[in-house]
């Protein structure tokens, strides 16, 4: 697909914003762990989070910024490649860094339990609910394969970026709603959220071989059937991560306890 200059400008103003956005976001993680550490009372900050929010930060900065980005304006595989970074693996490993778990550790009594409050609203409680998550996940993606919008956001910068947020934010919501890394005021049973998230599963397998057998409007036929590979088998192997913890923490809830006799 050809770019206009403006456009390109404007995507490289983009890709130096958020490239220190992450950044930002990167050193500002770190130093909270580092500054909660310090608390006697409180355990240090376990060095696999810090890991698994390096990874996140990357693999998100990776989808939006530097070759693989400005491949995917014209490559529909590398897009894909960039969706499956910044939309499943980047969610994963930065739920698993527990952010939220870090602010608390970190803020002070008071704005803690104004946050607490927050997280109890129903402005939160509704958009991290499992099914309306899965909704704004997979629904989202069916919106920008099956129909023009995908076409419309390589010639428009700010449609560009409304759909890289979206992907990036509902792929948040989704994985969050799954596990339960982070403190959630509003918890399903391993049940529900087993059920809701298999047919979200069912859902995305179903358009990955949709856009095998139907490239999205513009899309070559060559580019759309290894997009549609990617994303059905690299989908899957993310799930099965997320399916490993779903399963591993609902083992731990349900084994017996060993009683000590007296």
């Amino acid at each position: 697909m050809d770019h206009n200059p403006m456009y390109h400008e404007s995507s490289v103003f983009f890709e130096l914003i958020t490239a220190w956005l992450f950044v930002a976001v990167f050193v500002l993680y770190i130093g909270a762990a580092m500054a909660s550490s310090r608390y006697s009372h409180l355990r240090t900050w376990p060095l696999h989070r810090y890991v698994f929010w390096f990874l996140g930060v990357l693999c998100a900065t990776a989808s939006v910024v530097g070759p693989l980005a400005d491949r995917a304006h014209t490559d529909f595989t590398a897009h894909m490649i960039g969706h499956l970074l910044l939309g499943m693996l980047a969610p994963l490993l930065l739920v698993l860094a527990a952010p939220m778990t870090l602010l608390l550790r970190t803020i002070n009594v008071h704005t803690a339990r104004r946050l607490s409050r927050v997280l109890k609203s129903w402005p939160v409680r509704i958009p991290s609910h499992p099914v309306v998550a899965s909704i704004l996940n997979i629904g989202g993606l069916w919106v920008l394969y099956t129909t023009g919008v995908y076409v419309a956001m390589q010639q428009n910068m700010f449609l560009h970026l409304v759909v890289h947020f979206h992907v990036f934010v509902a792929g948040y919501l989704w994985t969050l709603s799954m596990i339960y890394i982070d403190p959630t005021p509003h918890r399903f049973s391993f049940v529900y959220r087993a059920i809701v998230l298999v047919t979200a599963l069912a859902g995305h397998g179903i358009l990955s071989k949709y856009m095998y057998a139907q490239p999205p409007p513009g899309v070559p036929i060559a580019q759309a059937e290894l997009g549609g590979l990617l994303m059905y088998y690299g989908g899957d192997a993310i799930d099965m991560v997320l399916i490993f913890i779903l399963c591993l923490h609902w083992f731990k809830a349900t084994r017996p306890r060993m009683t000590v006799a007296v």
